[in-house]
């Protein structure tokens, strides 16, 4: 079994759809940032299905819901352990794990039974509480070229007081921490970084989080990431799949 998903696709669907992103989290909020934009991908491309809370067959069955016969359900991406195999293909001792996709959640148009009222939820962040989980110190800036906007070293962040915007480059700063950026080298961020891997992964979690919490600087970074998507290099799959990560580990640490 081998772990084929394109993660690449969605983080594009997300930058050029800013607009879902609000939407689903608010309703799919209890699940991870991908799992969110999977299901509201899918559920916005059916007529016969209205964009709304998902749950599992069994789970709709706790809540007194069945799933109405010949509903198609959707699919979303979870972990599975399985055995390690040798080059000969036998089994060893050890185990792995992958992501999988599964087609066992059903939104609620494609249920009936008891009454059921939805949450809404907005996402909220305090930066004080994220630095606390994340174990990350943010320190005087210190740099005298006033083009860079921050700087991140070891666990350590660093924010330009007149940055353009100084919430995203936080976020940008804390996605290279979060993300094993800075165990590497000392980054530091101005207007003419280079367009590596590292900053795209860093200013995709800053754009998302800034879409998220409704944030200015989202246009800004989405114009410097699609800038990137459309030369000759595309964000590769893995990259993809770190920045989901790193979104929801920041989010969650602020909350």
């Amino acid at each position: 079994m081998k772990n084929t998903i394109d993660y690449s696709i969605y983080l594009k669907d997300i930058i050029e759809k800013p607009a879902m992103l609000s939407k689903a989290y608010s309703l799919f909020h209890r699940y991870s940032m991908l799992n969110q934009t999977l299901a509201y991908s899918q559920l916005v491309g059916r007529d016969d299905v209205e964009i709304g809370p998902i749950a599992s067959y069994k789970h709709w069955q706790e809540l007194g819901r069945q799933v109405k016969k010949g509903s198609k359900a959707i699919s979303l991406i979870m972990p599975v352990i399985v055995d390690k195999k040798d080059d000969a293909g036998n089994k060893t001792d050890e185990k792995m794990q992958l992501f999988i996709m599964r087609n066992n959640w059903f939104a609620l148009s494609q249920t009936e039974g008891d009454e059921y009222k939805p949450e809404e939820k907005s996402p909220n962040w305090n930066k004080d509480k994220a630095l606390n989980e994340l174990g990350i110190t943010e320190i005087h800036f210190d740099y005298v070229d006033g083009n860079v906007q921050g700087y991140a070293q070891d666990q350590s962040i660093a924010v330009n007081p007149i940055a353009a915007s100084p919430h995203k480059t936080r976020f940008h700063e804390i996605a290279h921490i979060v993300l094993g950026h800075t165990k590497e080298n000392w980054l530091m961020d101005s207007e003419t970084t280079p367009r590596d891997i590292k900053e795209v992964e860093a200013e995709s979690c800053a754009y998302i989080l800034c879409q998220l919490l409704g944030l200015s600087g989202a246009v800004e970074s989405r114009g410097y990431i699609q800038n990137w998507l459309d030369g000759r290099n595309e964000i590769p799959s893995k990259s993809a799949q770190r920045i989901f990560g790193a979104v929801d580990k920041i989010l969650k640490a602020g909350q």
